[in-house]
């Protein structure tokens, strides 16, 4: 048993962790591919007790077992589950350069003030931020930013840390999904795998689509690729809008 701890500065929605970034320090404790559930807003400045336990799995017969990481907050509430997953589908989407991804963040839809603004990923307002603005791609159903990770997300092996990259797969998705209406919707379920390490202060191209949409949720794959087209990460998502009407103001 042990504890994590999301800082605020590392908040997507205002007051809680940013999805992606959350979901990385949740996963931390497993092997390869994993898939995060988040069952709440993830309480920021604040020790999560993470459980790493092992429960039945079906998929694999009797009597086996996977790991599970299981965060819980100070009054004992799930925040957020962890299992290992298999390896995603590969993403075939067309390649994006990173000239065509620049001008796709000029389309950034998000408005400098709405809910996400703070964001240490996609918000206008975070000088110490990502600035991931994924905005719509000609002739494609992408969205796309470049993304250049800062010197401060690397380890010491100088790659850039799983829960950055995670943390950078995570809003394009919305953006493919609701860049045109910017419907408030919040993710509850990602998948990552990092497939090979990304270096800070080397300019990347984040890509997003949408994968379909039923009701109130939807889902996206997002892509981190180097300037080649190779890609080096990449994610399934589930978003649901809440139940109570929102907009973006």
């Amino acid at each position: 048993m042990a504890t994590v701890t999301i800082p605020s500065r590392f908040n997507g929605p205002p007051a809680s962790g940013q999805g992606g970034y959350s979901s990385a320090v949740v996963a931390a404790p497993l092997d390869g591919p994993a898939a995060v559930s988040l069952r709440r807003p993830v309480p920021v400045d604040e020790a999560l007790e993470l459980r790493v336990e092992r429960d039945a799995d079906e998929r694999a017969g009797d009597n086996a077992e996977r790991p599970v990481a299981r965060a819980f907050d100070t009054a004992g509430e799930l925040v957020a589950e962890a299992v290992q997953a298999p390896p995603l589908t590969p993403w075939d989407a067309p390649h994006v350069p990173l000239e065509a991804a620049h001008r796709a963040r000029k389309r950034f839809a998000a408005p400098p003030d709405g809910f996400f603004d703070q964001c240490f990923v996609c918000g206008h307002s975070r000088a110490d931020g990502f600035h991931v603005q994924a905005g719509p791609v000609d002739g494609t159903d992408l969205v796309a930013s470049p993304f250049t990770a800062p010197a401060w997300t690397a380890g010491e092996d100088g790659a850039v840390r799983p829960e950055f990259v995670w943390a950078a797969l995570d809003c394009p998705g919305y953006f493919a999904l609701h860049h045109a209406d910017l419907t408030r919707a919040f993710l509850v379920r990602m998948q990552s795998e990092v497939i090979a390490p990304l270096r800070a202060g080397v300019e990347y191209v984040v890509l997003a689509r949408p994968l379909a949409r039923e009701g109130r949720k939807g889902s996206a794959a997002t892509a981190i690729l180097d300037p080649a087209g190779e890609v080096l990460a990449q994610s399934e998502q589930l978003l649901v809008v809440p139940r109570a009407p929102m907009s973006h103001d």
